[in-house]
């Protein structure tokens, strides 16, 4: 594990310090598990993003539009 230094406001160090008592993890533990989080949410909000703008694609829709009929034509033939 590589170590990492950085430096916070002094009110987002006195939540996280509290907060890492109030839930007795260590405080780089804690930083950890929400990095992880925003991180995740981060990529949610790019392929998101990269939904809405397929979406507006003319070529991209026809594309799964012959795709959904293919399905559902395959569907009613059980």
């Amino acid at each position: 594990m590589a170590t990492f230094t950085s430096s916070l406001p002094d009110h987002l160090l006195e939540r996280l310090s509290n907060l890492a008592k109030e839930l007795q993890l260590p405080k780089n533990r804690l930083l950890e598990k929400a990095l992880e989080l925003y991180l995740e949410q981060l990529e949610k909000a790019s392929y998101i993003k990269s939904y809405k703008q397929a979406a507006l694609d003319k070529d991209i829709l026809s594309i799964a539009e012959e795709g959904m009929q293919e399905y559902f034509n395959d569907i009613n033939k059980i």
